[in-house]
């Protein structure tokens, strides 16, 4: 904060990393997601765009199917739009709900699905999820205790 009260560049920037920070998390939510379930369906589609996945040739296997792309798509939006980044831990703890409907079940079923399993491939982004989503918590009862 400047001396006048205020805000200055510091949130801005805290802010900016805590909106890219959420963005990696989808995405590898997306992905793991994608690739355990989508696994056919993806080959399908890149094989039909030309880029099967052979070895050797540029691909990576992280490649999204089109119906989790729209998806990550639509979260990316919503996370770069989301007026209250600087005070909110996690879209599951708002108050508001800016996705539409069939969005909204679509990432609650991907989450359903990665969340548990994190710990097992980004167990430092699993482990710190859960804590802060302990302190949210803990903060909201405080608040409501007041």
């Amino acid at each position: 904060m400047k001396r006048d009260g205020t805000p200055g560049k510091a949130p801005e920037r805290k802010t900016a990393g805590k909106r890219e920070k959420e963005k990696q998390v989808m995405e590898l939510m997306i992905r793991l997601y994608c690739r355990k379930n989508h696994g056919e369906r993806r080959k399908k589609e890149l094989y039909s765009l030309g880029s099967a996945e052979v070895p050797g040739h540029g691909q990576t296997g992280d490649e999204l199917c089109s119906e989790c792309r729209a998806l990550r798509d639509y979260a990316m939006l919503r996370i770069e739009k989301c007026p209250f980044m600087e005070t909110k831990t996690f879209c599951s703890n708002c108050r508001v709900h800016c996705y539409k409907p069939e969005m909204r079940e679509k990432i609650r079923e991907v989450m359903r699905f990665s969340g548990p399993r994190m710990i097992f491939y980004h167990p430092v982004m699993a482990v710190h999820h859960v804590v802060s989503s302990m302190r949210e918590k803990k903060r909201l009862e405080r608040e409501e205790r007041q």
